[in-house]
C-alpha cells in the first residue's frame, strides 16, 4: 500500500502585487508533487488592485489581513491544514521540483525546517549583482528557512509580530532550537524586477527601524547578532566561509559592484541613525 503523502500549506502574503501573483501561485500549481496534497492560501493586506480577484482564481483560501507580513503569516498558518508549512512573497517563482525536494529530505532525514536557495530575477547589471551577493547567505545566519513543520511552527508561536524586517532572523533562530534543519537543492526565484537604487535603500531603511528592539531581544552581545549586523561577518566573513572565496576570485566585475553597493547601503544605515539621534536629541 502506497503511504500517504503529507499535506503542504503554502501561504503566500501579498499587498498590491497583481502583476506578480499570478506566476507565484501558477508555479505553485506546477509542482511536481500532487497537486491534492498542496493547500494555497493567500493573506492579503488591504490591496487596492487586482491582487485578491487574481488570487481567487488559484483558491478560495484568500483572507485580508495584517497590519505587516509577520501577521500575515501567522493567521495563514492559523487557517492552514498540512503537516507543513511553506512561506512565500508574492514576488516568489518556486522551481517545479520545491516541495517533493523539501518533503523527501525531511522526512528522510528527520529535519524540522529547510533553507530554499533563492535567485533574485531582474532586469540589468544590477539584477545580476544582487543575485551574486544572495548567493553566499543560502543557509547562513543572514538567511531563514521558509518550509517548515507546522506544528514547530506553532509551537515556538509562529514570527514575531512586533519585528519587521529581522522577523525573519528571529524565527530563524527559534526554529533552530527545537532541532535540525537543512537546505534543498531546488532554488525559488525572487523577481526584483529592474533595479532602482532608492527603493532598494528606502525598503532597507525601513525594515532597520526595528533593528534596535530585535538587538534588545537578543542582546547586544549575542554572537549571532554581531553576525548579522557587525561589520565584519556581513563584509567579509560571509563571502568566505566554506570555500566560497573561491567565487570572489571567479568574478572580479561582480565583487567590485557587490561591494559598493554593500557600501552605499553602510553608509545609508549610519547617515539614518545620526539623523535618527539628531532628531532625538531635539524633541
Amino acid at each position: 500500500m502506497e503511504n500517504k503523502k503529507s499535506v503542504v500549506s503554502v501561504i503566500v502574503t501579498t499587498r498590491n502585487e497583481e502583476r506578480n501573483i499570478a506566476n507565484c501561485l501558477e508555479s505553485v500549481k506546477d509542482q511536481s508533487y500532487p497537486a491534492e496534497n498542496i493547500e494555497i492560501i493567500v493573506v492579503d493586506n488591504n490591496s487596492i488592485d487586482r491582487t485578491k480577484s487574481f488570487s481567487e482564481t488559484y483558491t478560495k483560501s484568500v483572507y485580508n489581513y495584517g497590519p505587516e507580513r509577520a501577521a500575515q503569516r501567522n493567521f495563514g498558518v492559523s487557517k492552514a491544514k498540512g503537516e507543513y508549512i511553506l512561506y512565500l512573497d508574492a514576488d516568489m517563482v518556486l522551481s517545479p521540483d520545491v516541495i517533493a525536494e523539501c518533503l523527501e529530505k525531511c522526512e528522510k532525514e528527520r529535519l524540522l525546517a529547510l533553507y530554499i536557495p533563492e535567485r533574485i530575477i531582474g532586469r540589468g547589471f544590477w539584477a545580476r549583482v544582487r543575485d551574486f551577493e544572495r548567493s553566499f547567505y543560502n543557509a547562513t545566519s543572514i538567511d531563514c528557512v521558509r518550509f517548515v513543520k507546522r506544528d514547530k511552527f506553532l509551537e515556538i508561536g509562529g514570527f514575531d509580530e512586533g519585528l519587521t524586517g529581522p522577523e525573519d532572523w528571529d524565527f530563524d533562530r527559534r526554529i533552530a532550537r527545537l532541532g535540525s534543519v537543512g537546505i534543498i537543492v531546488s532554488p525559488l526565484y525572487h523577481h526584483e524586477g529592474e533595479f532602482n537604487l532608492k527603493k532598494y535603500l528606502c525598503k532597507k531603511s525601513y525594515y532597520a527601524q526595528w533593528f534596535d528592539k530585535y538587538i534588545q531581544k537578543w542582546g547586544k552581545d549575542d554572537i549571532i547578532i554581531r553576525k548579522q549586523l557587525g561589520f565584519w561577518y556581513r563584509y567579509i566573513g560571509v563571502f568566505l566561509e566554506g570555500g566560497k572565496w573561491k567565487i570572489i576570485f571567479r568574478h572580479p566585475l561582480l565583487t567590485c559592484a557587490m561591494y559598493s553597493l554593500r557600501i552605499i547601503l553602510g553608509l545609508n544605515y549610519l547617515a539614518e541613525n545620526v539623523l535618527s539621534k539628531g532628531r532625538e536629541e531635539l524633541s
